[in-house]
């Protein structure tokens, strides 16, 4: 066997090799670390923009519904506007077909098994969240009683001006806001819901204070929702979107 010669030596890595190997090496993983950092960041802000689109389209799917399974009863008021707080009476969702009230007027719903909901959206303001506040809503058990109907109509009402923990039990966040305005369609035009004067929605008018104006308990034609969205993931500015009563005729002007 011969001996390899000075000349057919093995030659190794030098110690500057080395190290600029392993300098392209960590620059390779530093690129691909901040690479996969990247994506990560983009997908939870994705993912948070669209968890907060998805509850303000819930948000909005509910208070569609909500007008839409108005209960219109002899005596019983299905629509109420105070300047603060919006109160609906709604049929169950488990009972769509319900019956008006018997001669005493003793229930709101006489059919076996029917039954209503009252339900409540108000705007809360609080300070610590995006805007300034909260959009909410409320809702109460099924009622088939008027004397039960009756105390959680008050029950919707207190909510939205002074409320308890156990109003606050039955309530939900729905999105947060800047603030928010109500209009409703009668005879053809727009009107504030506090004023049997027409008008002209505007976004930068805010409704009259409650009690300011005789309100108007009779199921309007529409009613416009006006949103005023902080910035955040799901977008800002001003959102609008109308009801329109699905027994009306015509659609408003």
């Amino acid at each position: 066997m011969k001996t390899p010669t000075s000349d057919q030596a093995v030659q190794g890595f030098t110690l500057i090799e080395v190290l600029m190997a392993i300098s392209v090496m960590a620059l390779m993983s530093l690129m691909v670390w901040r690479g996969l950092d990247g994506m990560l960041r983009t997908q939870s802000s994705l993912q948070t923009r669209a968890d907060e689109v998805r509850t303000l389209q819930a948000g909005l799917a509910q208070w569609q519904t909500d007008h839409d399974q108005l209960a219109e009863l002899p005596g019983t008021p299905s629509w109420d506007w105070d300047g603060r707080v919006l109160r609906l009476t709604r049929r169950n969702a488990e009972t769509p077909n319900i019956a008006t009230s018997n001669n005493n007027g003793s229930t709101v719903a006489n059919s076996p098994g029917a039954s209503v909901r009252v339900v409540a959206w108000t705007w809360r303001t609080d300070p610590g969240r995006p805007g300034g506040g909260d959009w909410q809503r409320w809702q109460s058990g099924p009622l088939s009683q008027r004397q039960d109907w009756q105390t959680a109509w008050n029950m919707a009402q207190q909510w939205g001006q002074t409320p308890t923990d156990s109003t606050r039990a039955a309530q939900v966040q729905i999105h947060p806001l800047s603030g928010w305005q109500l209009f409703v369609h009668r005879g053809g035009n727009w009107a504030n819901p506090l004023s049997s004067d027409v008008v002209t929605p505007n976004p930068a008018q805010a409704p009259s204070p409650a009690g300011t104006n005789t309100r108007s308990q009779n199921t309007p034609d529409g009613v416009r929702l006006v949103l005023n969205l902080p910035p955040g993931a799901a977008g800002t500015g001003t959102l609008s979107m109308d009801w329109v009563r699905p027994t009306l005729s015509g659609a408003p002007s």
